[in-house]
């Protein structure tokens, strides 16, 4: 189980340590691959579409959080009250 939650810190850093980056480089651009400036509104809108595309991802390290604290609480359960 430890080894769960080892992984599950990891991916949990470097998915928002990756959305974290693509949001200071969305927001920091002055200009897109296309050329057009990036106003305020733009740059927000930018942001919002590329958190709907980090929304199942996220809810996925929320389904294994569960997971992880379900297992955990009943793994401690155990080794406190052992079956005989």
């Amino acid at each position: 189980m430890r080894v769960s939650w080892i992984l599950w810190w990891i991916l949990t850093v470097i998915e928002l340590g990756a959305f974290i980056a693509f949001a200071l480089f969305l927001w920091f651009r002055e200009v897109d691959a296309a050329g057009a400036v990036q106003t305020t509104e733009i740059k927000w809108m930018s942001i919002g579409i590329m958190s709907t595309l980090f929304i199942l991802p996220f809810l996925t390290q929320i389904a294994w959080l569960i997971i992880n604290l379900t297992y955990s609480k009943k793994l401690n359960h155990q080794q406190k009250h052992p079956s005989h």
